[in-house]
């Protein structure tokens, strides 16, 4: 694990952000991490990636840019030199083609992996996901949004934050405050009312947010009475094309009724049940002869539990009361097949 996080924060040491604020890596810095010292094998590793790119019907030119430049050689002469500006993407298909046999390689596949994962989904994924889904997802979005709008607070000059964001709050909720949007929605002290938001309700906020960050870069704010400003405008424009297209204003949306932390907590007792009841089937299963429907209760869970782990508690709740139930008659039916021994 330790392995794993080192070789995670150096795959972080090399990312770069260009000035949209779009995350890339250069091939040749990758190269070295990767394990690789020469660059022609090395690039017939990123052409194989490219070829993967193209036949998974995705455009290469937003994936691999080639960014030629010209390096010193000595002797005061130059040369170019190729190289490759990649999404975190075209990282993870370059792994997916390296030297599987190198350790280095299969936690390049996992990072890679989890990370394009965690930032990527398709509309047709998101329009299958439960609303409390939508809301683990933008949620997760409005917490890097946040993130990165501090900062260009921060260089614009902000040093009161709670000023600063409720400014942001008051644009978009006609004059409330955190603490009053908090109080509409009846949360207890210190509760975040970002994760008493519906899905909604989160996208708007989502999109104050990212407009805010992006005008305090562009206009090149540098004091926090501007910066605040900003905020206000920014949430009191986006309220206003609410309005012009006949939608729902935020203070209006219904609040959910259990807060993502309530949610996360039931999720981490669905997944210590279902641990519980693999474990006892497992178990069981060592007495073979205990009638064929063990087999098929352990193979459902099994699978089940592989393929879909926890995204919808609904489902969960369901097969662990299914569970129970199944699992009421592990007992006696050890007795009976013990006995039969």
């Amino acid at each position: 694990m330790k392995n794993a996080k080192k070789e995670n924060q150096t795959f972080e040491d090399i990312r770069h952000i260009d000035e949209n604020g779009v995350e890339f890596w250069y091939a040749r810095e990758l190269m070295p991490i990767l394990e690789y010292s020469n660059w022609q094998n090395f690039e017939k590793i990123v052409k194989k990636a490219k070829i993967s790119c193209e036949n998974s019907d995705i455009s290469v030119l937003d994936h691999f840019t080639n960014v030629n430049k010209m390096v010193l050689i000595g002797s005061g002469a130059y040369r170019e030199q190729t190289d490759y500006k990649l999404s975190r993407y075209a990282c993870y298909l370059i792994a997916q083609n390296g030297d599987s046999r190198k350790k280095v390689i299969a936690l390049a596949q996992t990072y890679f992996a989890v990370q394009t994962r965690k930032q990527e989904i398709t509309e047709k994924e998101y329009s299958l996901l439960t609303e409390d889904e939508k809301r683990f997802y933008q949620r997760n979005l409005t917490r890097k949004g946040n993130y990165s709008l501090n900062i260009a607070a921060k260089n614009a000059g902000v040093k009161n934050f709670d000023k600063f964001h409720n400014a942001g709050y008051k644009g978009l909720y006609n004059g409330e405050t955190a603490d009053d949007i908090a109080k509409r929605k009846g949360l207890r002290y210190r509760e975040d009312i970002l994760d008493n938001m519906g899905s909604d309700e989160l996208i708007a906020n989502l999109f104050r947010i990212s407009q805010t960050e992006q005008k305090l870069k562009k206009d090149n704010i540098q004091t926090e009475k501007e910066a605040n400003k900003t905020h206000y405008n920014i949430g009191k424009n986006i309220r206003e094309v609410i309005e012009k297209n006949g939608g729902t204003m935020p203070e209006d949306l219904p609040t959910p009724e259990k807060s993502l932390k309530q949610l996360e907590k039931e999720k981490t007792i669905c997944l210590k049940t279902i641990n519980e009841i693999i474990f006892n089937i497992n178990h069981c299963w060592k007495y073979k002869r205990v009638v064929p429907s063990i087999q098929k209760i352990r193979l459902f869970y099994c699978e089940w539990y592989h393929s879909r782990p926890l995204k919808n508690l609904l489902i969960a709740k369901h097969a662990i009361d299914f569970a129970k139930l199944l699992s009421s008659n592990f007992t006696s039916l050890m007795f009976k097949a013990l006995k039969s021994e």
